[in-house]
């Protein structure tokens, strides 16, 4: 067989799989501890060692992403707050970003202060629409040139400036790279070069700097963020069903929510948003999770009024432990059923703010009705029993109180074998087995 191992470092753990590429059939899989106080290679050697163990595999092509460490750190730099600053920090999402400071207008002295103090692996500096204002992205390419600043940076904003200011950027020693503009004209977000420009400085800056090896090996094997590998996977699907797709993520610190949209007509005239439509997104929800963000969740339940009478101090007491313990396993029915509500609404909430718009600074808010699909991921899920995983995907779907359109005729399913990842590393050089594994596991 032509194999290929598609791997995620994640913060807690580190997930291994073996793919067919002919066939885009899933071999194997396996996963290990992922060993960031050693050396991340210690726990990706021994994922893929019982991936492939008993299989005559030889040297096989490794496909890795990585979350651990924290991932990638963002911050965005616009000229205004509601269009700029709004379309870079969803166009960081996008690229797998954490986003940890977004700041608009001209810096000064307590701006750069706060920048710093955000400690951003990548700063990503826009604003202007091309031909429109030049000034504030002057100023501020400026003041980060004067500030000896040495955090990459990747400049796009005004094409009419974008040269000379990249040049006077590298000229100071700032680590940049240059990219297309995020929002070229009122209207229009273009997402894709800075995407593509965030994914690089990732690779090329940012894995290393976080010393999670000793070698340069582990930096060489990283191709993206895992939620830009995520994203692509997602995307991969929604092109193979041909329309609407959801997916939402319950981990143990965050809950991501992706979806991908079809473009039509509802997006344009006097109520398209200023900063455009994202039609393809992810959405990070830093208070919802199953382990460190579990008391989050009970508070977001409690103010979106999701919780019954009587259920939220003892709700708030399964949270707290989880929190204290992020390491937690339940051991019996009652653990187990304190997860699944956790988790339903952990879910629940975080699809409420991505639909609502409140996630992804669209003020009509993303319309999920068209969705074919929706898929739940993270641990949570995958290792629960099916009964279960299918009523936490249940409540979200039939959340009639949530203020958003339901999806009218959504399939949902479990990505138990955890193949979004490894379908979005594989979409750029073996497209055609990308798309196989995706539709196999998932679409039926």
């Amino acid at each position: 067989m032509n194999l290929a191992v598609c791997a995620d470092v994640g913060s807690t753990y580190t997930k291994a799989a073996v793919v067919d590429l002919d066939g885009g059939r899933l071999v194997a899989a396996a996963a290990a501890p992922t060993t960031v106080g050693t050396d991340v290679l210690h726990g990706l050697d021994a994922a893929v060692g019982a991936a492939t163990a008993g299989l005559a595999a030889g040297d096989l092509p490794w496909y890795v992403c990585s979350s651990a460490g924290g991932g990638l750190r963002l911050a965005v730099i616009g000229y205004e707050p509601l269009v700029t600053a709004q379309a870079g920090r969803r166009v960081g999402l996008s690229a797998g970003a954490n986003v940890v400071h977004v700041a608009a207008g001209r810096l000064g002295a307590a701006e750069l202060t706060a920048l710093r103090a955000a400690r951003p692996d990548v700063v990503l500096l826009v604003g202007g629409t091309d031909g429109g204002d030049a000034d504030t992205l002057t100023h501020n390419a400026t003041r980060l040139a004067r500030a000896r600043w040495r955090v990459p940076v990747v400049l796009a904003g005004n094409a009419d400036v974008r040269d000379d200011l990249h040049a006077l950027l590298a000229a100071a020693g700032v680590p940049v790279t240059a990219a297309d503009n995020v929002l070229p004209r009122i209207g229009v977000l273009a997402p894709a070069p800075a995407r593509a420009a965030i994914r690089q400085v990732f690779l090329r800056h940012v894995i290393g700097g976080k010393k999670l090896s000793r070698g340069s090996r582990f930096a060489r094997l990283v191709r993206a963020a895992t939620p830009d590998a995520v994203l692509t996977g997602v995307e991969v699907l929604a092109d193979a069903l041909g329309g609407d797709l959801a997916v939402v993520d319950v981990g143990g610190a965050t809950t991501d929510v992706y979806s991908v949209l079809t473009p039509d007509e509802r997006d344009t005239g006097p109520s398209q948003e200023v900063t455009g439509t994202l039609w393809r997104a992810r959405t990070v929800e830093g208070d919802l999770g199953m382990r460190w963000s579990a008391p989050g969740v009970v508070r977001a339940a409690a103010e979106e009024r999701l919780l019954a009478a009587g259920e939220e101090d003892e709700l708030a007491a399964a949270a707290a432990v989880r929190a204290a313990d992020p390491g937690f396993l339940p051991a019996g029915d009652a653990d187990r059923a304190a997860d699944r509500r956790i988790a339903a609404l952990a879910a629940t909430v975080a699809l409420r703010r991505h639909a609502r718009g409140a996630a992804t600074g669209e003020r009509a808010g993303r319309d999920l009705r068209d969705v074919k699909l929706m898929v739940g991921s993270g641990g949570v899920l995958r290792h629960a029993a099916p009964g279960d995983a299918a009523e936490v995907l249940a409540a979200v779907l039939a959340d009639h109180a949530g203020g958003w359109p339901l999806p009218r005729a959504a399939r949902p399913v479990v990505d138990v074998d955890y193949v979004l990842a490894a379908g979005g590393l594989l979409a750029a050089d073996h497209p055609g087995a990308a798309a196989a594994l995706l539709r196999r596991h998932l679409a039926g």
